[in-house]
């Protein structure tokens, strides 16, 4: 892999996507900022020089707020971005914080009217006794603005903290995820929702589980999937009742008694799911798995894949120092064939699901010349350590990369470490 760009941001990015033809890519940070990248266009003179990612719009998505009911901060923060598919010149983009989802329309504008009849060149109201004559305004070309507009704003819907959106396959329709509810939006409609999904119990002392995250199938609008605090996935199907309460497949792997610990539970938290671009399959992350399911297979996953199981022996200094309710996400290649999630020190894992290799890589500032290619890393256990080897005591638990994302086509990566962003690509021969 060789690196592209490294963008510095004041603040720490939580979320990154691209967009479906992967010629756009949205971070969201937390200052409520939104940066899209888009790519370059290859140029003539030089075919072989893949395109690199600039700045295309920065704008502010969300502000910080106040709940004045329950005298809580709301933060700014953007939780999730989801795409929608381009209908036209536009892209279109919902972000969202703990409470607020909101449409952006980002557009292009060349070209500006003058000539008004009824204001003056300032824009300024002319007195009509003043107008003497029709003029017919012009379209004048102007320097290239990229404006980004809210055009809808999805509110007061959430109790609790959103952590998910989805759009559905007929892009009508998206859901909202927070931690006890599932609401199901259409795009056009900004004041109701429908509640799909509600876990609450009656009395609140009996919760013993909270949704972790969501997702619609990727061609089939009537099914979604949400994942557990404890370790399941609830498969739904919403023709067979509105409220889909009852799922209708439950994927869960039963614990291995000999592994049962004090953070069992804890690690066993599924904190992303996804599905397959073929749909076939669900990938979730634990805490210390990746693992793959067939969606005909509820007993037990296809697929599980170690991401850092030196970390067995630490859970109990990371359960000290808050690591251990890291919330790491995973992400699949263009092709399902390869599945990338990131750890501690800065280090990204990816598993080949064909050949069964995986390797680890670093995204850091010092490591990461453009055009340099990255070497994998190993961490060793135990006594001996060769040269090129890090050690488990030496991991720095700070920098984590929880947000990672995979061009729809091509192997291009983008790997959020804390405040940078690194975009990495196949080396081109």
């Amino acid at each position: 892999l060789q690196n592209g760009t490294a963008e510095a941001h004041t603040d720490i990015i939580s979320t990154v996507e691209f967009n479906p033809t992967g010629e756009l890519l949205a971070t969201g940070d937390k200052g409520g900022r939104v940066v899209v990248f888009q790519r370059e266009q290859e140029s003539k003179n030089q075919p072989h020089r893949r395109g690199e990612y600039n700045v295309y719009s920065t704008f502010q998505s969300h502000e910080p707020e106040f709940d004045y009911l329950k005298s809580l901060e709301i933060e700014e923060k953007i939780n999730k971005i989801r795409w929608l598919p381009q209908q036209n010149a536009a892209y279109f983009l919902l972000s969202t914080n703990d409470k607020t989802v909101k449409l952006w329309k980002i557009s292009e504008r060349d070209k500006r009217p003058e000539g008004y009849n009824l204001k003056d060149e300032e824009g300024r109201i002319r007195d009509p006794a003043t107008i003497t004559a029709l003029r017919v305004p012009v379209l004048q070309p102007m320097d290239l603005m990229v404006e980004a507009t809210p055009r809808r704003v999805f509110s007061n819907a959430h109790t609790y903290h959103i952590n998910s959106i989805s759009v559905s396959n007929d892009y009508e329709t998206y859901m909202s995820t927070d931690d006890l509810r599932i609401n199901l939006w259409n795009l056009e409609i900004t004041n109701q929702s429908f509640n799909i999904v509600d876990i609450k119990p009656a009395n609140m002392e009996e919760l013993t589980e909270v949704i972790t995250a969501a997702e619609f199938h990727p061609n089939q609008c009537n099914t979604f999937i949400y994942s557990s605090s404890k370790g399941s996935i609830r498969l739904c199907d919403m023709r067979a009742s509105a409220l889909c309460d009852n799922h209708s497949k439950f994927f869960e792997e039963p614990e291995d008694p000999s592994n049962r610990s004090f953070f069992s539970e804890i690690i066993s938290s599924i904190s992303d799911v996804k599905f397959s671009h073929s749909g076939r399959y669900l990938m979730t992350r634990d805490y210390l798995t990746v693992k793959v399911w067939d969606l005909n297979m509820e007993s037990k996953p296809l697929e599980t894949y170690q991401v850092h199981d030196y970390l067995r022996s630490k859970l109990c200094s990371l359960y000290e120092n808050d690591c251990i309710f890291d919330k790491f996400e995973c992400v699949w290649n263009g092709s399902d064939s390869v599945i990338m999630t990131g750890s501690y020190n800065n280090f990204f894992r990816m598993f080949d699901r064909n050949t069964k290799r995986d390797v680890t890589l670093e995204a850091s500032r010092e490591n990461s010349k453009p055009r340099a290619i990255l070497k994998p890393r190993k961490v060793c256990v135990g006594g001996k350590r060769r040269k090129d080897e890090i050690s488990v005591d030496s991991l720095d638990f700070s920098k984590k990369i929880l947000h990672t994302a995979w061009h729809p086509s091509e192997n291009i990566i983008a790997v959020a470490a804390t405040n940078n962003l690194y975009i990495f690509q196949d080396k081109v021969n």
